[in-house]
């Protein structure tokens, strides 16, 4: 498959194209500064900035689908814009675990123990999950993380969940950006997720 991976330079992203490259699809991979792109078979690098919608079109135009690890400053609106521009149907969006709940009806966000420097970027990716699930024409997937994502072994052994936090047996939620990569593609592929959102964790 063809796909177009934003923010391809960051942890998520590097990690991203490197697993698609593996499995031998065919990479668009869109930064800022492209030279931080990892090199990988089937890979482009192409400079491009996710701000502006129409600029945006014309470099994803012709793939099925769009994965994006960027930063929740680039608003769901701009990314919902430049795909229908382009007329690419499908977005997978590297997505925040504050809005996953620990329990009914109580968000990871709304805890007491919920660092408060982290609130203002974790909102933004809250509603960016909200404008999601409004949209009617694309088909979405927001793919939330563990509490806790590092820079570890790709282990390939996870567990997937859907709304709630998912903890293991310490009640640590936790996965490396190597095999959160494997479930990306893996929902990529498979499409389980249909607009919805889904989580992973060991």
């Amino acid at each position: 498959m063809k796909v177009a991976v934003l923010g391809a330079s960051g942890r998520a992203g590097s990690e991203i194209v490197k697993e698609l490259s593996s499995r031998g699809h065919e990479v668009i991979a869109i930064a800022r500064k492209p030279d931080a792109i990892p090199d990988a078979p089937h890979v482009t690098k192409v400079a491009g900035d996710a701000s502006d919608p129409a600029a945006l079109a014309e470099l994803i135009r012709g793939v099925p689908a769009v994965i994006s690890a960027l930063h929740f400053d680039i608003p769901a609106e701009t990314l919902l814009v430049a795909l229908r521009q382009a007329g690419v149907s499908r977005l997978l969006v590297t997505g925040g675990a504050a809005s996953l709940e620990v329990a009914p009806g109580k968000r990871l966000y709304d805890t007491p123990e919920f660092p408060a420097e982290w609130k203002e970027i974790a909102g933004a990716g809250i509603t960016f999950l909200e404008a999601l699930r409004k949209e009617e024409a694309i088909d979405w997937t927001f793919f939330s993380p563990a509490a806790f994502i590092f820079e570890g072994p790709r282990l390939g052994a996870f567990r997937l969940g859907g709304d709630q936090l998912v903890t293991d047996e310490k009640g640590e939620s936790r996965i490396s950006f190597a095999d959160y990569a494997i479930a990306m593609v893996d929902e990529l592929e498979q499409r389980r997720h249909s607009r919805a959102r889904f989580t992973a964790a060991y």
